[in-house]
């Protein structure tokens, strides 16, 4: 009787055991839960594109610059519309003029004016950054440059010289602004 009384305990022992190890139990590791709701992150945007732009000589009429002859006193300006798209909470960017070739005319003779923003209400920006719009995820403004062929030429300075501009483009990047690092 005494291995009867063996065996049962041996038996129990083992099925409580198998029980506590086989998730039937615990041993005492307590752990709960809650849920956690963090949102979700959206990257913000960066574009530009461009209109077709339009020459104009010193009275405002249009020309087409590559049949246009410029002469000593001539003042033509190019102006192009720039869509922006500038989204995010701490979004700056600088607009720039970028492959502009080396000016081929003397450098005494000719004036290129840095690169000018003005938006749609008309106002002249105080430099090429631009930030986001309220309520807006894009904006427009106009971006204009002067080429001037000065009067002050002499002689037969720069006779048939010319300055191809037909690569030249905007570029728009991004500022690091204060808490971006």
């Amino acid at each position: 009787m005494k291995n009867s009384t063996l065996i049962k305990g041996s038996a129990a022992i083992a099925v409580g055991a198998a029980l506590l190890l086989g998730g039937g139990g615990s041993l005492a590791n307590w752990n709960a839960e809650a849920s956690a709701a963090p949102g979700t992150i959206v990257a913000g945007d960066l574009n530009v594109t461009a209109a077709a732009g339009v020459w104009t000589d010193r009275t405002g009429a249009t020309i087409n610059v590559n049949s246009y002859k410029v002469v000593p006193g001539d003042k033509l300006t190019y102006t192009q519309t720039l869509t922006v798209a500038l989204t995010g909470d701490k979004m700056a960017a600088n607009v720039v003029l970028a492959n502009v070739p080396a000016n081929t005319f003397t450098a005494d003779n000719v004036a290129i004016s840095p690169l000018k923003l003005t938006n749609t209400a008309g106002d002249v920006t105080s430099s090429t950054v631009l930030r986001p719009v309220n309520g807006s995820a894009t904006q427009t403004v106009t971006a204009s440059t002067v080429f001037e062929f000065k009067s002050t030429t002499t002689g037969r300075s720069d006779v048939a010289k010319n300055y191809d501009l037909g690569n030249v483009s905007y570029t728009l990047t991004q500022l690091t602004q204060t808490g971006l690092s």
